[in-house]
């Protein structure tokens, strides 16, 4: 017998959900077809170009940004163990460059710059945008992409679908931002002074406590299923969105767990922390946190103000 993958329903899931059900679906999806046929008073007086404008300029709604949201998990989810792998690994070398970009503007415009830290956090932002645009597997963006269709059709398959996804993702995430870390420090590639400026930025994510660490993330996975969540609204403004938003969680000082694993592997690389104290104290409650606030509240309140309209 072949596995069954993707998010197709069993006969038993097709039998808990009867003919009724469809209707409702229907019924509410006419009701809505009508609404939006139906001109505004503020529509009549305008010519049918005119009403065509206003239809093409109108936001997206949240049932359909919710759409777009849910369709991207379920592909995520009906793809292969080795392309979520590979894509993975990739997101993890891009968001490197991250701390990289950091690093830079930290060695060039000089330790004792009044406005250093919110400067060099739009460097925090240049990882992001290589890999939103590139559409690579970021693990923190699953918390939301990949939960939805859980929610949507709650079932065994569905929930083993998505722990495979969040599982491979995240270790492929770890092994590049490892790799860029252990390149970074032994192989060479990077002048002095930019070195001992990822290494100082590094040493200040390391201060944190395990508390402080979890309770950090909250904020950075609400902030990145919130990005997520807005792309499909962007309409061209997709970088600006970007880098709104991660530069806030750079400057802000919230904790993400794939950045913040180059950072804590470069301390690890250059003998300054323990592999085990890298993953208990760091790397861990940062993942806890960030599953936190981008499936615990961001998934959940996006999911909630649409359920009742399909």
């Amino acid at each position: 017998m072949t596995e069954r993958r993707g998010l197709q329903p069993t006969l038993k899931e097709q039998s808990e959900n009867p003919e009724p059900r469809t209707d409702v679906l229907s019924a509410r999806a006419e009701e809505r077809q009508t609404r939006q046929d139906t001109p505004s008073a503020a529509e009549k007086p305008l010519t049918r170009e005119e009403r065509d404008h206003v239809s093409k300029n109108r936001r997206l709604s949240s049932l359909t940004v919710y759409s777009v949201v849910l369709k991207d998990g379920e592909e995520e989810l009906d793809r292969p163990k080795t392309s979520l792998w590979w894509s993975g690994v990739a997101a993890g070398i891009a968001i490197s460059s991250s701390v990289l970009a950091e690093g830079v503007l930290r060695s060039g415009l000089g330790e004792d710059h009044p406005y250093l830290h919110l400067i060099e956090s739009f460097g925090y932002s240049l990882g992001f945008v290589l890999v939103i645009m590139s559409r690579l597997q970021l693990f923190t963006e699953n918390t939301i992409t990949v939960v939805l269709p859980v929610l949507a059709a709650p079932s065994r398959n569905n929930f083993y679908c998505s722990l495979r996804l969040w599982a491979i993702v995240f270790l492929a995430n770890m092994v590049g931002t490892s790799l860029t870390a252990a390149i970074a420090v032994h192989g060479g590639v990077l002048p002095q002074e930019v070195l001992e400026a990822i290494v100082g930025i590094s040493r200040e994510v390391a201060e944190l406590d395990p508390g402080e660490t979890l309770l950090r993330g909250i904020p950075a996975g609400f902030l990145i299923a919130a990005l997520v969540w807005m792309l499909p609204s962007a309409k061209g403004t997709e970088v600006f969105i970007i880098v709104m938003v991660t530069w806030l969680i750079a400057a802000g000082g919230f904790t993400h767990v794939v950045v913040g694993s180059n950072e804590i592997f470069t301390l690890v690389f250059s003998g300054e922390l323990t592999v085990f104290s890298a993953f208990g104290h760091h790397i861990l409650p940062t993942l806890v946190g960030n599953v936190v606030g981008g499936t615990g509240l961001f998934a959940m309140l996006a999911y909630g103000q649409i359920s009742q309209e399909m």
